[in-house]
């Protein structure tokens, strides 16, 4: 059994398998976001955005499609270096721990698709807020999209099997000390696999702590990606504007 003994995300995102798992994600829900999000924002034309733990690259490569001069940031090497390929004079991508300011000023730094509260540690997450205000401009503003921890709870799916490209992903759900942990096992090519993916179940409620610890203002929030009213009952996300 290939048990991953690594910080659980710097393993399971480097697989071709994460990237199996996640290949039907929707591509034009998440075009349509970016459209209404840099619209609502009104980020100027050639305006600079940093798109913190990019993965490979897929908002990224359709915000420089929009004319905007965008730096994809992740961890994973092999995410990092699949994106690549698609760099230009106004897409770079670049290896980057969010912990960190990226030392640079952009116009929107954008954390999307729940790229947040993976760490054990409440100190790293409060540090991701603070290097995202730290790499704002004047002028800028910073976005999370987290999933709605209150609906996500209410709706978890404990156990199912996913079918993609061959490989039966056994996926197993629950919640514990305060993260949503999801716990994929396989077989592929003869060998098995296990992997897990765990998220802290931040609400709300939390996001605002965190924001008033890093000196951040919370601009607005919104609970789907055509921007609605967030309800913590009912909203699928939890889209969150600060500065």
């Amino acid at each position: 059994m290939n048990k991953d003994t690594t910080t659980w995300f710097t393993s399971w995102f480097d697989t071709p398998f994460y990237h199996i798992l996640y290949k039907d994600r929707d591509d034009t829900e998440a075009q349509h976001f970016m459209d209404k999000l840099t619209g609502y924002l009104n980020i100027p034309e050639g305006g600079s955005i940093l798109d913190l733990a990019c993965g490979k690259g897929r908002h990224s490569i359709y915000l420089n499609s929009l004319g905007f001069d965008v730096t994809g940031a992740d961890l994973s090497e092999n995410s990092i270096g699949f994106a690549k390929q698609y760099e230009n004079d106004t897409l770079h991508f670049k290896v980057h721990n969010m912990c960190k300011p990226f030392n640079k000023p952009f116009d929107a730094v954008f954390n999307l698709f729940t790229s947040f509260g993976y760490f054990e540690s409440d100190a790293d997450n409060l540090s991701t807020i603070k290097a995202i205000k730290a790499d704002l401009n004047a002028s800028g503003f910073g976005v999370i999209d987290f999933m709605n921890s209150d609906f996500v709870m209410a709706n978890l799916v404990p156990e199912e099997v996913k079918t993609v490209q061959g490989i039966n992903f056994h996926l197993k759900r629950y919640v514990k000390d305060g993260f949503i942990i999801k716990d994929i096992n396989f077989t592929a090519n003869g060998k098995d696999y296990c992997f897990h993916e765990q998220v802290r179940a931040f609400t709300l409620a939390d996001f605002e702590k965190l924001f008033d610890a890093a000196d951040a203002y919370l601009l607005d929030v919104f609970g789907d990606y055509k921007l609605s009213k967030f309800n913590k009952n009912t909203s699928e996300r939890l889209v969150m504007i600060f500065k």
